[in-house]
C-alpha cells in the first residue's frame, strides 16, 4: 500500500494487492489478493473486491494524456474476478461514477466516463463503452456489449450476447444479437414492488410507442393524450424525449 493512500478502519487488504497514491477507501471494505487499485480513486464503505480485479486504471482512450481524472465508487458494491473499471478521460466531467449496491460479475468492464446508478448488475463479460449511463436496477446479462454514449434506463433487462448501439428505455426488455425491444419487464417490476396497475399503463404505452409502428414523436404525443401520466410513465417519456443516439425499437 502506498503511503499516499488513505484507508479507513476495518479495511482488509489481501496479499499481493496494490493500493496506489491518491486512493481513498472507506471502512470495512475487503480487498482480496492480487487486486490493483490506482489513480485518483475514491471507494466508499463495505465494498468487496475479488482477485485480479483492476480498479481506477487509466482510460483506454488514445487521447488520454495522463491527466488526474477520477473514479468514484459508492458503498456495498461487489466486484468479482478480473473486472476492470477505468477512471475517466477529460472529455466529459473527468469522473467515472459507480453508485452503490452494484454487482460486477467476472470479466465485466466499465469504461471511462461511465455513470452507473445504484443496484446495477453486470453479467459475466458484459462490456460498457465509454460515457455509458445506466439507471438504477438495470440488469445487463453476460457477454453483451454497449456502444459508447448509450443510455440504459432504470429497471431495464438486457439479454445475454446482445449488441446495444442505441438507448434502451427504462422498464423494458431488450434481447437479440442486434438488440430489439420485447416488451415491459413485468416480472422484474413486480419483484421490486411495482403495482399491476402501473405495469398495465406501461404496457399500454409500449403498444402505442412501438407495436403500432408509428413515429416515436407521434407516439409520445398519443401517450400524453390517452394515458394517465403516472411518475413511471413520465420517466419513460422524459427518457425518450432526451435521447440523442436514438432508441432501440
Amino acid at each position: 500500500m502506498s503511503p499516499g493512500a488513505k484507508v479507513a478502519n476495518g479495511v482488509k487488504i489481501g496479499p499481493f494487492s496494490s493500493v496506489g497514491d491518491h486512493v481513498i477507501i472507506g471502512r470495512d471494505t475487503e480487498i482480496g489478493p492480487h487486486v490493483a487499485i490506482e489513480g485518483h480513486t475514491t471507494i466508499g464503505e463495505r465494498n468487496r473486491f475479488y482477485p485480479f480485479s483492476s480498479i481506477g486504471a487509466p482510460p483506454q482512450d488514445v487521447g488520454y494524456g495522463d491527466e488526474d481524472t477520477r473514479l468514484l465508487m459508492g458503498d456495498d458494491n461487489i466486484v468479482r474476478e478480473y473486472v476492470t473499471i477505468n477512471r475517466a478521460t477529460t472529455k466529459e466531467e473527468w469522473e467515472t461514477v459507480i453508485g452503490s449496491h452494484a454487482y460486477f460479475m467476472a470479466y465485466s468492464h466499465v469504461a471511462h466516463d461511465c455513470r452507473l446508478s445504484d443496484w446495477v448488475i453486470l453479467g459475466n463479460g458484459a462490456t460498457l463503452g465509454g460515457h455509458t449511463h445506466i439507471g438504477e436496477y438495470a440488469i445487463l446479462n453476460a457477454f453483451l456489449a454497449v456502444q459508447q454514449f448509450v443510455r440504459i434506463g432504470a429497471h431495464a433487462f438486457l439479454g445475454a450476447k446482445a449488441g446495444i448501439d442505441r438507448d434502451v428505455p427504462p422498464y423494458m426488455i431488450t434481447a437479440g444479437p442486434r438488440a430489439k425491444l420485447y416488451g415491459v419487464n413485468q416480472k422484474g417490476l413486480l419483484r421490486r414492488g411495482f403495482s399491476q396497475e402501473t405495469i398495465d399503463i406501461l404496457k399500454k404505452a409500449y403498444r402505442i410507442l412501438w407495436r403500432d409502428n408509428k413515429r416515436l414523436d407521434v407516439g409520445i404525443l398519443q401517450v400524453k393524450e390517452e394515458l394517465e401520466m403516472i411518475p413511471e410513465l413520465k420517466v419513460l417519456i422524459d427518457f425518450l424525449s432526451g435521447s440523442k443516439r436514438g432508441v432501440i425499437r
